[in-house]
């Protein structure tokens, strides 16, 4: 079940900071690209849990195993102070692939949050909620050398507050074959269902035995901060599908 688009209401406007979000990842991609796709650079503005939980740049290449094979990471010089690499790392993405799904969602989900908490409010919160996602994946194993990168921890935070704020708005997704329009709760619950129980699951993992590539904590710390957010938001501002029909009045 893959989601292509929502439904949106009429007469919001443009939602510029997601836009924005948008384009500084592609922009900040294409230019890595040109440069030549230097890894080492890419993962020197990583998030390294290493580097954090020790506060020293790592600018070594740095040895790991995943599912059984030995890997050289190429390193080089992060910022300093190496913790800015928790920002960073929200705009740097590993391929097209990645950063394809990524934009996705955030285009499908990120305005309607942006147009319900305000473009200030909404960044300030996307930029927190990646934050929280990479410290819920160094919490699982603050040793690790392996590079955290990628806007998703920040999108789980929009997609736990817009669960939250609009659970019934339907959502159209790619399924078997069919376009299927489902409530926002069933696309993006079962979604955050499956992160849960992947995260769980590496809780166990060690560098012997991980597999590649999905950081889901950072995903489930993510999500939990957009509910968390997405609760508030009800609370102060209230019910988005009560105040569209106030405003209808």
């Amino acid at each position: 079940m893959f989601p292509l688009y929502d439904e949106n209401e009429p007469g919001q406007g443009v939602a510029w900071v997601t836009l924005a979000l948008i384009g500084i990842n592609i922009a900040v991609f294409l230019l890595l690209q040109r440069a030549g796709g230097d890894n080492a650079f890419t993962y020197g503005f990583s998030t390294i849990p290493a580097e954090i939980t020790t506060g020293r740049d790592i600018v070594a290449a740095q040895p790991v195993v995943i599912d059984g094979v030995r890997y050289l990471i190429p390193e080089a010089p992060g910022p300093n102070p190496i913790y800015l690499t928790l920002f960073t790392s929200m705009f740097m993405h590993g391929g097209w692939l990645h950063l394809g799904g990524n934009m996705l969602f955030l285009f499908i989900f990120g305005d309607n949050v942006e147009h319900y908490i305000g473009s200030a409010m909404y960044l300030l919160f996307y930029l927190v909620a990646g934050i929280v996602a990479a410290f819920a994946q160094i919490l699982v194993d603050p040793n690790s050398v392996v590079p955290n990168l990628g806007a998703s921890g920040a999108i789980a935070g929009v997609l736990g507050a817009y669960i939250v704020l609009f659970p019934r708005n339907r959502v159209v997704v790619f399924l078997l074959r069919f376009l299927v329009p489902v409530p926002a709760v069933v696309a993006i619950g079962l979604w955050a269902v499956l992160q849960f129980v992947s995260g769980i699951g590496s809780i166990a993992v060690t560098s012997q035995t991980a597999g590649g590539g999905v950081a889901y904590m950072a995903h489930v710390g993510g999500f939990l901060t957009g509910l968390v957010v997405g609760f508030l938001a009800r609370a102060l501002f209230g019910d988005p599908a009560t105040r569209r029909r106030l405003a209808g009045r």
